[in-house]
């Protein structure tokens, strides 16, 4: 029978009915709807508090180093790792102690903040700029082979162009200047003219004093093919 033909005490009883098997689960999500909504809105509320905090303390950081306060720096940037650890304001802070100490002319001690960011960040361009720069620190050190391993990876394609070049000086490190030529010129390829580094990349070249390896020549369609 349907609602339309109950008279109006039958349909209060149906209403009933329906209200003391189904209420306690109606109730239940109405709580749960509830809970979820106020969770939600004190979860985005905490984390762009948070997310301020982070900002203002890396205002902090950023503003000491302009003054040459470098101790500051430093303790400003260990705490934005401690206390944001995971989140590009922690990235940043490592990648901030790593130019502080090669700064001060300790290229060793900047290895650990570079490797951190180069391995556990989840800013992949940040992974290649930690990338670099440790493997810079690596042929400072006369580690060219431990370089050539930092960057044995697929470089992003933005990066293609300081790869090579840092490839490139790792085998001009190694006395491998034919390798090192051929690096320098994928870099020089993949380098953007709009900024500068063309003219120093072919100053590189140039220096090496390496003839560029001769074109291959054409086969004629009619030889392709033969044996």
């Amino acid at each position: 029978m349907t609602d339309e033909f109950l008279t109006d005490d039958e349909q209060l009883e149906v209403a009933k009915r329906w209200l003391a098997e189904n209420g306690l689960w109606l109730l239940a999500g109405v709580v749960l709807a509830v809970t979820l909504f106020f969770g939600y809105r004190y979860y985005t509320g905490h984390g762009a508090e948070r997310d301020l905090r982070a900002g203002a303390e890396f205002d902090d950081m950023t503003a000491a180093i302009d003054k040459n306060d470098r101790s500051a720096a430093r303790k400003i940037a260990a705490g934005l790792i401690e206390t944001y650890p995971g989140t590009p304001y922690a990235d940043q802070a490592q990648l901030t102690l790593a130019r502080l100490a090669v700064d001060d002319g300790q290229d060793a001690a900047a290895i650990a903040p570079l490797t951190q960011v180069m391995q556990k960040s989840k800013d992949p361009e940040l992974q290649s700029v930690a990338r670099l720069r440790l493997a810079r620190i690596l042929i400072d050190a006369g580690k060219p082979d431990e370089a050539i391993g930092t960057l044995a990876v697929a470089e992003p394609a933005a990066f293609a162009a300081r790869f090579h070049e840092v490839r490139g000086d790792a085998l001009y490190a190694k006395k491998d200047l034919t390798g090192a030529a051929t690096e320098y010129r994928a870099a020089l390829a993949a380098s953007d003219p709009r900024y500068g580094d063309a003219a120093l990349l072919q100053l590189k070249i140039s220096d090496l004093g390496v003839p560029p390896a001769p074109a291959a020549t054409p086969v004629p369609a009619a030889n392709k093919g033969k044996t």
